[in-house]
């Protein structure tokens, strides 16, 4: 389960990160002394900071470079300014990636995926997760059980990883869809319905039934 620190001031706007986050399956802490954010974040040793750049008694940008120079911890910048400018100096202070306020709930989750992602596979280069006697072999997008393997397509692939990496947490349809899609253009929802299937058959395949759970009106999880 990936941890992420949130740094935002506005008490509403946080409060509501951290319920989205913590439905979402991540571990969430929270700051509340910015002029200390930096040593805040470094010590909760996140997989994730999440940074408001307007913050009160200190600078984000200074935030974000006091963590840049002693952690390589992926930061994405939350800000409700919009120029260009400021984007070139979101990514020029160590930023990993920039979402400008108001953001939609799905988008943000998106950028969260494709960053943890990316430094995932910096940090952990290993192609096999396991869960439950479930082998997933991402370079060979395999799964086996008890002796037994099949191949998955590249949505069952991407499914069946982001389940088992969430650690038996409940994800939702929309994170499922931005992982096959990684786009905030409208994806028919039947389509993830018919992958979720499949992979449903696919682990039969395998010996693996009642595995891949459904939370009506939640999302998926693995056992």
């Amino acid at each position: 389960m990936a941890k992420v620190y949130v740094i935002e001031d506005d008490e509403a706007l946080r409060a509501e990160l951290v319920r989205l986050l913590a439905r979402e399956g991540y571990e969430v802490e929270e700051c509340h002394d910015f002029p200390r954010a930096a040593e805040l974040a470094l010590a909760a040793v996140p997989d994730l900071v999440l940074l408001d750049l307007t913050l009160p008694g200190t600078d984000g940008q200074l935030v974000c470079r006091e963590i840049r120079a002693a952690s390589s911890v992926p930061v994405i910048v939350l800000t409700s300014r919009v120029t260009e400018v400021d984007e070139v100096l979101a990514m020029g202070m160590g930023a990993d990636d920039f979402v400008t306020k108001p953001y939609s709930s799905r988008i943000l989750l998106a950028h969260i995926e494709a960053v943890l992602r990316r430094t995932r596979g910096q940090v952990a280069p290993s192609s096999i997760i396991e869960r439950g006697g479930v082998r997933l072999d991402l370079s060979r997008s395999q799964v086996s059980h008890d002796g037994r393997q099949t191949e998955l397509t590249k949505n069952e692939l991407r499914i069946l990883a982001l389940l088992m990496r969430r650690g038996g947490a409940v994800v939702s349809r929309e994170a499922l869809m931005y992982e096959l899609w990684e786009s905030d253009a409208f994806v028919d929802d039947n389509t993830l319905t018919v992958n979720v299937n499949r992979l449903r058959a696919a682990l039969e395949r395998v010996g693996v039934t009642g595995w891949l759970v459904t939370h009506r009106g939640q999302g998926y999880s693995v056992r």
